[in-house]
This record gives C-alpha cells, sequence and structure tokens, in this order.
C-alpha cells in the first residue's frame, strides 16, 4: 500500500467561471484564483467585508417579548399548538448583512502579447499545494504564484517572466456590485515599482473598505494607468495586497509603508515571505493524512477528472485533503462562513453568514480530531466576541440572566433578528450548547481548561436555570417554547414543546457547566436531572418532540433530534442501546427533501456514531455521485454545482474520521463504520478527546493502532469484537492490534 498522500490538486486549462478557482486564504484575506492566461485574475476577500443593509439598529436587536412569554407559554402548555406562530413583534424578516467580495486584481497583456500557439496552451498547468497554500499557474515558461500569508497577513503574488507588457488594476467590477458603491482609484510610483488603491463606499451609510497593492517590479519600469499601472520589460513582478474595512478616510500612505516593511533584506522577497508562511501553515496542514491506497495513476489526475469517478479512493483521498486545506485557510478571525472564506460575487446565498444551526457545526465538526485547534480558536473568537449580544438575545426574549446564540450571524453581530413565522430562529435556545461543544472537546483533547469557555458555560447555565421554570399537569420540566431547527410538527405550528434537540442540548450544558464549576455542580446537575427523557413514537423511531401530542415530519434536510447521538455522546449503542435503536430508525425514515449536501453528511456523521458502515457509505454516495464539487475541490449546496457552499468540503474530512475513530474522554472505537468500498488504509495524526494522538492502519487481514498518550489514563476500548479496558501511560506509546472483522 502506498503511504503518499495527495497534497493538492491540478487543472490542465484555466477556470473560466469563479467557482473553479483555486483557493488561498489565512482566516483573514481570502484569494479565489481563475481566469484566462493572458487575463489573471485573483478575486480578494476579507472576513470582516459584509454589507451594510441600509436598515437601523433597533431592526437588528433582539424581539422584546419577555413580557409575553408566560402567556405564550400557558397557551402551548393548553394545547395551543400554534400559540407561537404570532410570538413575534411584527417585524418582517431582515436576513443578516450579506458577506461580499473586495476586488479583482487583474493581471492582463495586450492582445499583441498574447501567445494563442496551439503547444503553449498545451502546456498550460495550474496547481494548489495544500501543504503550502500557494496556488501556480504556469504556461510557456511564464509562472504565476498566489498565496495568503499566516505570517503577514497580506496577499502574496509573484509572476516570473511577465512579458513585454502587463496590465495590472484593481477591479471592482464583479458580479452584484451595486451600481451605487462609490469608487476611486489611485497608482502612483515607488521606488519599488508602483502603489495602486481602490477605496469603495458603501451607498448610504459611511463604512468603505479600501484596498492597497504594492507592485515590485524587477527589470522594468512602471507607467501609471487609469485604475492600475503598466508594466513594461520586467523580469519578475511581486503584489502584496490587503484591503481593510473602516470608517473616515484610510490612509493609503501608511498601509504602503507597512507592505515595503514586509519586503526584509534578501535578495528575494518572494522567497522571504513563504518561509515565514510556511511554518505557520504547512505545520497545522500535516498533522493528519489519509491514505486508502488508491490506484497510483489515478492519483496523478486532475481534479477534475477524478470528480468523474465518483467511486474513486483517490477522489476521496483527494477531498479529505482539501476539506482539510480549505478548512484550515478559512480559519483566523473568524470559523467559515457558509462560503468559506471566499466568493467571486455580490449575491451570496444566504448572505454568505455564520448560520449555527447545523452549518457552521458541520463545518467545524473536525477541529479536534483532524488536529487543527487553529479552527477551535477561530470559534471561540467569534463566541467570545458575540457574547455581550448573547446575554441582550436571553434578556430581550426570554427575560433571563445567561446567554441564547443567534441561528444567524454576520460576524459582526451576535443578535438574534433573523426570525419569521415558518422559521422561528428567535426561539432555538439550543444554539450555545452546540456552538460551545468544540470548546469544550478541544479542552479535553488537549488538557486543562479554557476559563474563557468555563465562563461561557456557566452563562448558559445561568439561562436554563431561569428558563426552566414550567412544569406539565404531571409535574415534569418543561421546554417551552421548544424550536427543532427547521423542521416542525406534522400537526402544529413551528415553535412547540419538548423539542429533542432542545432536551439534549440543555441537559448536555448543564452537566458540562457542572463538570467546569464544582461548586455549582449540585443546583445544575440536579436541574438536569429534571429535564424529560426522549420519547419513542409508534414507528419505533426516537421522537423529534417528546410530547406525545405532537407528530414527526420525517422528510427534512436537518436532524437536529438526532443532537443526542452526534455531537453529543448522550445516546450510543454502548451505553443507552434501546435509545441507539430508536436513533437509528428515527434515521431510517428520514427523507433527503430537497438534496442539501449538510444533510446528507449530518446523516453519515449520525450514522457513523450508530455503527452503520453502509449508511455512511450511502451518505457519503449521495454526496460524491451527486456533481456537488467544483473542479476547486470547493463545494456546492445542491447537486450540479447548485449555490457555491463549503458545508461538504469542510464536513467531508469529519465523515471519514467519525466512520474510522470515535473518542471520548473515556473511550475509544476503532473502525466502527468504515465504508465497505475502502477495505484498506491509513489515518494518521487524528487526536482523542482523551489526550492521545493515533495512528490506525487496516487492510482485510485486520487493523493496528499505534497510541501516543501525552497523559495517564484509564480508557475502554470498543472493537468489532467486543470492549476491553486500556490503561494507557503518558508519553509511552501502546500498540493495537485487531483481527479482521
Amino acid at each position: 500500500m502506498s503511504t503518499t498522500p495527495v497534497h493538492g490538486t491540478w487543472e490542465p486549462r484555466p477556470a473560466a467561471r469563479w467557482e473553479d478557482g483555486f483557493l488561498s486564504g489565512n482566516g483573514h484575506h481570502g484569494a479565489l484564483v481563475f481566469g484566462d492566461p493572458d487575463d489573471e485574475r485573483v478575486v480578494v476577500t476579507h472576513h470582516t467585508l459584509v454589507r451594510p443593509d441600509g436598515g437601523g439598529d433597533e431592526q437588528r436587536l433582539p424581539p422584546r417579548l419577555a413580557d409575553e412569554l408566560p402567556a405564550l407559554q400557558d397557551r402551548l402548555l393548553s394545547g395551543d399548538l400554534t400559540a407561537a406562530e404570532d410570538f413575534t413583534d411584527g417585524r418582517p424578516l431582515r436576513w443578516v448583512r450579506s458577506f461580499h467580495p473586495a476586488f479583482q486584481v487583474r493581471l492582463r497583456r495586450p492582445d499583441d502579447d498574447r501567445d494563442d500557439r496551439g503547444d503553449d496552451r498545451a502546456r498550460y498547468r495550474r496547481t494548489v499545494d495544500f501543504a503550502t497554500g500557494v496556488t501556480e499557474t504556469t504556461r510557456a515558461g511564464r509562472t504565476g504564484r498566489v498565496f495568503v500569508s499566516r505570517a503577514d497577513d497580506v496577499i502574496v503574488q509573484h509572476v516570473t517572466d511577465p512579458g513585454p507588457t502587463l496590465g495590472i488594476t484593481l477591479d471592482h467590477r464583479l458580479p452584484g456590485a451595486p451600481t451605487a458603491l462609490g469608487v476611486g482609484h489611485g497608482a502612483v510610483r515607488t521606488p519599488e515599482g508602483a502603489l495602486l488603491s481602490l477605496r469603495a463606499r458603501y451607498p448610504d451609510s459611511g463604512l468603505a473598505y479600501t484596498g492597497a497593492t504594492l507592485a515590485v517590479v524587477t527589470g522594468g519600469t512602471t507607467t501609471p494607468a487609469p485604475s492600475g499601472v503598466r508594466v513594461e520589460g520586467a523580469r519578475s513582478v511581486l503584489l502584496l495586497t490587503r484591503v481593510r474595512r473602516h470608517t473616515g478616510e484610510a490612509d493609503v500612505v501608511a498601509e504602503g509603508r507597512a507592505l515595503r516593511g514586509l519586503l526584509g533584506e534578501g535578495p528575494d522577497p518572494y522567497d522571504d515571505l513563504l518561509a515565514r508562511h510556511l511554518p505557520h501553515h504547512r505545520t497545522a496542514y500535516e498533522r493528519v493524512t489519509l491514505d486508502l491506497a488508491a490506484d497510483p495513476a489515478e492519483r496523478t489526475l486532475p481534479g477534475s477528472a477524478l470528480l468523474g469517478r465518483p467511486h474513486s479512493a483517490a477522489l476521496l483521498e483527494r477531498l479529505f485533503a482539501a476539506g482539510r486545506y480549505h478548512l484550515l485557510s478559512a480559519c483566523g478571525l473568524f470559523p467559515p462562513r457558509l462560503t468559506g472564506l471566499w466568493t467571486g460575487a455580490w449575491d451570496t446565498a444566504w448572505s454568505g453568514a455564520f448560520t449555527n444551526d447545523a452549518n457552521l457545526n458541520l463545518q467545524t465538526a473536525s477541529a479536534a480530531a483532524a488536529a487543527l485547534p487553529e479552527v477551535t480558536e477561530a470559534l471561540a473568537a467569534l463566541i467570545h466576541r458575540q457574547l455581550p449580544d448573547w446575554r441582550d438575545n436571553a434578556r430581550a426574549v426570554f427575560g433571563t440572566r445567561g446567554v441564547v446564540a443567534p441561528a444567524h450571524s454576520d460576524g459582526e453581530s451576535g443578535h438574534s433578528y433573523h426570525f419569521s413565522r415558518e422559521y422561528p430562529l428567535h426561539l432555538w435556545t439550543a444554539g450555545a450548547d452546540w456552538l460551545l461543544k468544540p470548546l469544550v472537546d478541544h479542552d479535553e483533547t488537549y488538557g486543562g481548561r479554557d476559563p474563557r469557555t468555563a465562563a461561557a458555560l456557566a452563562e448558559v447555565a445561568l439561562f436554563y436555570e431561569d428558563f426552566l421554570t414550567r412544569t406539565d399537569d404531571e409535574g415534569r420540566l418543561v421546554v417551552v417554547p421548544s424550536y427543532s431547527p427547521e423542521n416542525r410538527p406534522a400537526n402544529a405550528g413551528w415553535g412547540a414543546v419538548d423539542a429533542a434537540m432542545d432536551l439534549s442540548a440543555a441537559r448536555h450544558a448543564l452537566l458540562t457547566a457542572a463538570a467546569y464549576h464544582p461548586e455549582h455542580a449540585d443546583r445544575w446537575r440536579a436541574l438536569a436531572d429534571r429535564i424529560p427523557q426522549h420519547r419513542v413514537n409508534a414507528d419505533g423511531a426516537l421522537a423529534e418532540w417528546a410530547r406525545p401530542e405532537l407528530t414527526d415530519s420525517y422528510d427534512h434536510r436537518h436532524l437536529s433530534h438526532l443532537y443526542g447521538v452526534w455531537p453529543l455522546d448522550e445516546i450510543t449503542p454502548y451505553d443507552t442501546p434501546d435509545l441507539a435503536a430508536a436513533a437509528h430508525r428515527a434515521l431510517e425514515l428520514r427523507g433527503p427533501e430537497n438534496d442539501s449536501a449538510h444533510g446528507h453528511l449530518h446523516h453519515a456523521l449520525v450514522a457513523a456514531r450508530l455503527r452503520d458502515a453502509d449508511r455512511v457509505a450511502s451518505a457519503l454516495g449521495r454526496v460524491l455521485d451527486g456533481d456537488f464539487f467544483h473542479d476547486s475541490l470547493m463545494s456546492a449546496h445542491y447537486p450540479h454545482r447548485d449555490v457555491y457552499n463549503a458545508d461538504a468540503a469542510h464536513t467531508l474530512p469529519a465523515v471519514l474520521i467519525e466512520a474510522l475513530v470515535q473518542s471520548t474522554p473515556g473511550r475509544l472505537v476503532l473502525l466502527p463504520a468504515p465504508p465497505p468500498a475502502y477495505p484498506r488504509g491509513s489515518l494518521r495524526g487524528v487526536r482523542t478527546r482523551f489526550g492521545a494522538a493515533l495512528d490506525l492502519t487496516w487492510a482485510p487481514d485486520g487493523a493496528t493502532a499505534v497510541l501516543r498518550p501525552t497523559r495517564t489514563v484509564r480508557i475502554e476500548l470498543r472493537t468489532s469484537d467486543g470492549a476491553e479496558r486500556l490503561d494507557l501511560v503518558a508519553h509511552e506509546d501502546r500498540v493495537l492490534t485487531l483481527k479482521a472483522r
């Protein structure tokens, strides 16, 4: 079996569509590289670029409904199944502010310098190296490279042999750009070459963003031109680009000095910039690798050719590698948006938001196991910045202490203001627990307890203390109102009572907070013990609502009711086999609704926890067979590459890891649901929640796992042969040999 994983992808043709452009990013800036060899384009993005919507601040605050909450609770508990449908302040649905691109850096050659000879076209090749983050385009001796530095927070472009004449412009004219966008350009000569700038002021707003590009020209001359510069006779051109969102006026001269300061004293500033970047990016990317013993010849194919072979092991290897690369590249200032860190158009679907009721949670699912603490740190940064807004949500809607997370965020606001009758997202209370779960996993994986996580968990517990006060006629605690994203009972309105997700989240949040805060543990555990248990319905399935009068709606893309299976460990085949069987029945009954990629991969994650390898393979197959991936190996939301969206790309590594390795602080499960089509392979470098790195190799005749614990711990090992206890000693490797299944 070959042990050389795929660490990049390539194409023999230019990317005519921005969706097929190769990607680079550092979690702040993003670069999307596409275009014709004689009109190369790099779309510049930044996580802070969200479009002002012209609405007043009052419309972006949570609705003040707390005084009306007791009456709503009374109506719902009395059997009024549609009571929550008018529980709003009457405002229309307002989407969060939309993520958008800044501009494109265009490198154009005049017509008389364009070489259209067939042999030159045949030698065209574009690549992206996942281990370095460098995209490269080559043709007839000309090479263009782009990466986004994690060390210097700058987009770096380097062109060798640019030709007799090269035009460089900063061009804001991307699809959907507002016609009223106030745009100004600047270009001045500098000792290095030139400094280009583009300032864009949003209509009806005091906000603007400014991009600056320093052009370092070797062996040639520069002449200012409209919207840019013309470079003649150069041996190479180095471009350094940043974009800033701001109020007032940006100091372009100061930005130019800052960019100039990145050049250093070495003879080759590109190499120096790359050398500073690599330790940050390469180290993170190379921590985990997957090898599925793919055909060596298939591994050499371009990505577009592999996508035409959906059952190829080489395709799954490459998508795993690309998914980790794109996820790492999207995370820094924020975690990934619906589109990661990239978009080539202003009309970004669903505002390119952070969507917290499945999408963001799925995209970041692999953070702990796939050894990407950078992803968890980005998620933590978003959470901690928004906690004051989460407190406002709790007070305004529910009249409580503590925090409630919104279902959607643009990154600037954590207020819950995106809701409607059909999607009463302001009633959803489980979001804080789901968003904090990866932070808890991180603490378990690496040891220690982050005091910021502990403080946030305490606030979630305080919310539940104040919110969970109502009981039914038999004295049982009731979660009311309750919402199961983004579904409703077949016989009731959108807001209901005792949604399974809310039950699991409240119980988990209280018990987790108790573990972090022993001084409050008795009180919070006692409250958790009073939360209703899950219900099994007449179909033998775990019900989406624990109230017997509420009927399940099975055909839906979300699997919110199986939150206790994944990502929690509340329902497992080992500890709660009857509930696990009911959860499995619920999974069998769940329809794909509109074939959203996130629904299929969410299905696969739950199936993996329930040890159903065939169902994992089927869900994966729906995505691989459904033409969800662009040539860039970024994904789409719907089949046939409809709607650019990062859910599938970023979630797929988590599915494969969960199918091969699962862990809790006290348990390791090996090969719980390996897809049958891949009978041999290796997964190296994954982390466990009991503090050990793990390498796993499997084949038809058995498997071997090497554990490298960082702390001494006793765990339970689960395999197809059953269970046994393992005592692990810190810094002493442990080799496990498994028999053939």
